[in-house]
């Protein structure tokens, strides 16, 4: 018997038209879209930024997470007006993609999670000044190799450097002041990463320079409604199953200057017999990972009709259309 388990990117799989046909051809997708829209009336043209763009709008961090967010939950509700009997067995999200697991599990109301991850994505771009802070991805070694190398600058160099995710057996991003990175980038490269791939990212995401994002951050979380999670949401810190309401707002907190441990939370869900991943949102870098972390598990996207189709038809469904 299948065992299926969610997941919710995060920043970086937002793209201009993102959810825009599953809005349209889906009456779930599209009451999710048009609640959030209502949700940030006055902060966020959402319906506008989401078919339009610009693409330097989508791209700021405050406008990016509540947008990929609703994406996301947007594509969760598809999934379950067509398969009403599905229930995943786990949820999890790669960083921002977090606040989606925590209301695709009941945890945090659509507006509740749309106000605090607008306001997360202000205060990170809020933490660094522009351009004082750089992310890299690293590829061909592993997790330890570079830790200590970021370690080694860090003393050495006196900069932050620091790994924020740990993505794969074999790809870790790190994150700190451009210059340690930088520094980082080059000692990674002579001690074998097949590839360093600088990130075009806003910030220097979960890492220590995010400790100003941790204080106003919890006082948001303090003003929202969180109730125990109905399935199990895997934690980005520590990579265990979180259920308590108030651990749930302390992780949320540390995660901003935690790495996300993502080659964790995948192995949990192989230690919990987890047969089926659907990654439920823009992109498809989730899938990808778990296909090079546990290549045992089956992985789906839903980003748009066509994905959703073939989930359904894979785990179970007819795959046939719904009156819209």
């Amino acid at each position: 018997m299948s065992k299926v388990a969610f997941v919710f990117p995060g920043q970086g799989s937002q793209a201009v038209g993102m959810g825009v046909r599953l809005m349209e051809e889906c009456v779930e997708a599209r009451a999710v879209v048009y609640a959030a829209d209502d949700a940030l009336s006055g902060k966020l043209d959402l319906i506008s930024l989401l078919s339009d763009g610009p693409r330097e709008s989508l791209d700021r961090t405050a406008n990016t997470q509540p947008a990929i967010l609703t994406v996301s939950l947007a594509a969760h509700a598809a999934l379950l007006a067509r398969l009403p009997g599905l229930r995943p067995t786990l949820v999890a999200g790669h960083s921002l993609g977090e606040y989606s697991a925590l209301v695709a599990a009941g945890a945090l109301s659509l507006p509740d999670a749309l106000r605090a991850v607008r306001a997360r994505g202000t205060f990170m771009q809020q933490a660094v000044p522009e351009g004082f802070g750089a992310m890299a991805a690293i590829v061909g070694l592993g997790a330890e190799q570079v830790e200590a190398v970021c370690a080694r600058v860090s003393s050495e160099e006196g900069g932050v450097v620091e790994p924020a995710n740990i993505n794969g057996p074999r790809q870790t991003v790190i994150s700190g002041e451009a210059g340690a990175v930088a520094v980082a980038c080059k000692l990674l490269k002579q001690n074998g990463a097949r590839r360093v791939v600088q990130l075009p990212v806003s910030a220097p995401f979960h890492c220590s320079l995010m400790a100003p994002v941790k204080t106003p951050l919890e006082a948001i979380l303090e003003e929202v409604d969180i109730r125990a999670p109905k399935v199990p949401v895997i934690s980005n810190v520590d990579a265990t199953p979180v259920r308590s309401p108030r651990r749930v707002k302390s992780l949320l907190v540390k995660q901003v200057v935690s790495p996300v441990l993502w080659e964790q939370t995948i192995r949990a869900f192989a230690a919990a017999g987890v047969t089926d991943v659907v990654e439920l949102g823009p992109g498809k870098v989730l899938c990808g990972l778990v296909r090079r972390i546990e290549p045992t598990i089956n992985c789906h996207n839903v980003e748009d009709p066509d994905g959703l189709g073939e989930v359904v038809s894979a785990l179970g469904g007819d795959g046939g259309g719904r009156n819209v």
